[in-house]
């Protein structure tokens, strides 16, 4: 566990050694979602991951994001290496209403417990990474409704099943809610679905290549050539040429693929510029 690495990578080297505290874990979260994007481009480089801790910390630290089971998954990691105490359960995260509400895996969700406050009396904090333009900071493990930045949240128990979570986003936010087991689970609950997403031609990974960063008054997401801004200073770019995406990509997201050859980068333009075409022709005249 690269502790000092990683903690440079999130500008935090100060808090090596420093006791577990709430005021930490909010610096922890709030860099790294700033920081680290969401994103799944390795699929769209050919280059499958493994959701193994160490592969993705090593990943993190050299410079690159991930989704769910990597961005949690290696800063559950980072926590326990902390003295945190941090538990990672079963989620699903509901697209629409269309779909159902229900734990199947989809998602990796990440609770810290032992930290009390006067927001979290019993110490039970939310610690999600994973979810694009989800949170910016933790959640008090608590019933009720919460604003950061643009967007507001709601926590409450789930339907789904007796003594699960139920997170709802923003109706501005690019999915519906989130369901997820109070009970912890290993990463190898989530191998099969790990499979899927980074392989199924059903899989919105494989169909569109996202990053998504969160800062304190929105977020900034980019679907294949499509940039948009959520929140502040709201804007829609398209990406029209090779230079203007990496360009976009180091500034915006910090992604500046020092990992991929020229050839990876010619063959990763080439994809998305045939992806957007597509798009294109689908879209109304």
């Amino acid at each position: 566990m690269n502790v000092d690495g990683y903690l440079r990578r999130l500008g935090l080297t100060a808090l090596a050694g420093q006791e577990p505290s709430v005021d930490g874990l909010h610096a922890l979260h709030t860099a790294h979602a700033e920081r680290v994007p969401y994103e799944c481009l390795e699929i769209w480089l050919g280059r499958p991951t493994t959701i193994e801790t160490g592969d993705s910390v090593r990943r993190i630290v050299a410079g690159r994001g991930g989704y769910c089971y990597h961005l949690n998954g290696a800063f559950s990691a980072l926590l326990a290496a902390l003295g945190y105490r941090v538990t990672r359960h079963v989620g699903g995260v509901q697209g629409n209403d269309s779909q159902p509400a229900e734990i199947n895996a989809n998602h990796l969700v990440l609770t810290v417990s032992g930290l009390p406050s006067a927001d979290a009396p019993d110490g039970s904090w939310l610690v999600d990474l994973g979810m694009g333009d989800g949170l910016h900071a933790p959640l008090p493990l608590v019933t009720g409704d919460y604003q950061q930045g643009p967007f507001r949240y709601t926590l409450r128990p789930s339907v789904v099943e007796p003594g699960a979570w139920r997170f709802d986003h923003d109706p501005a936010g690019s999915f519906l809610g989130m369901d997820f087991r109070s009970t912890a689970a290993d990463m190898a609950a989530f191998e099969a679905q790990h499979r899927h997403l980074s392989t199924s031609p059903e899989s919105g990974f494989v169909r569109v290549a996202t990053a998504a960063r969160r800062d304190p008054t929105g977020v900034d997401i980019v679907r294949t050539l499509i940039l948009t801004r959520v929140g502040s200073e709201p804007r829609r770019v398209e990406l029209t040429s090779r230079g203007d995406y990496f360009t976009a990509m180091a500034d915006v997201f910090g992604l500046t693929f020092t990992d991929v050859s020229a050839a990876e980068r010619d063959a990763l333009w080439s994809r998305l510029a045939g992806a957007h075409e597509e798009w294109l022709a689908r879209q109304p005249a």
